[in-house]
């Protein structure tokens, strides 16, 4: 059904037409402007307190979080993570620069594969557009380059974020966002691992995803 379709029955259940002339021009007036409301101060910090916060904030919603210091410690500490939890030495990246730029031919003993995720493999690094010190939280944009899937299919989800995209609010990540591209299809907001407690109140990881969310944090690049 069309966008067009949608508004149309919706409108026809409120039994409202068009909106007035004046409500019109309010209504894409507030959606260019993108008004703020009150923001927590808890954010408000320079970029070391920012990352010491995402982390803190990120670990407290049980996923880990490794800080490296260049992309070549990238290979080492990811074969490290995947040798510490007995998991296959196999990796699929997803297919954008800043990750195939990574040096994983020093590391022979990772099996890289770059793509979308396969249903069999059970570990995916992707790419975090920016990180909400706040919560803890990742922003992660769709696009042909950073496929959805791989945040969500395997049950082991690595994520590479630079610290220099560690924002303070959501409001400063979603102006990021507009400010260096159109919004995409879906744009993901992941904090922890999957997790549900619906059944008898027993936290149960990996309910509806990953299982496991490890953050890497290139502290202090770009």
């Amino acid at each position: 059904m069309s966008r067009t379709a949608i508004i149309t029955a919706i409108q026809r259940g409120l039994k409202r037409g068009p909106l007035p002339t004046d409500q019109q021009a309010m209504l894409t007036s507030r959606l260019k402007t993108h008004p703020r409301g009150p923001i927590p101060a808890r954010g408000q910090l320079d970029l070391p307190g920012r990352i010491a916060l995402f982390t803190k904030q990120a670990e407290r919603e049980f996923a880990t979080v490794a800080h490296l210091a260049t992309l070549a410690e990238i290979p080492t500490a990811i074969a490290a993570y995947l040798a510490r939890l007995n998991l296959p030495p196999t990796l699929t990246i997803s297919p954008h620069p800043a990750l195939r730029a990574i040096p994983f031919a020093a590391t022979p003993a990772l099996q890289i594969r770059s793509g979308t995720a396969l249903p069999a493999e059970s570990t995916c690094l992707t790419l975090a557009f920016a990180g909400i010190a706040e919560t803890g939280t990742l922003l992660l944009p769709s696009g042909p380059q950073t496929p959805t899937t791989n945040n969500i299919l395997p049950d082991n989800s690595l994520v590479l974020l630079p610290a220099a995209r560690l924002t303070a609010s959501y409001e400063d990540a979603f102006d990021l966002l507009r400010a260096e591209q159109a919004l995409p299809r879906n744009v993901m907001l992941i904090t922890g691992p999957s997790r549900s407690a619906d059944i008898e109140q027993t936290l149960e990881l990996g309910a509806h995803g990953p299982r496991r969310l490890h953050i890497l944090i290139l502290d202090g690049q770009g």
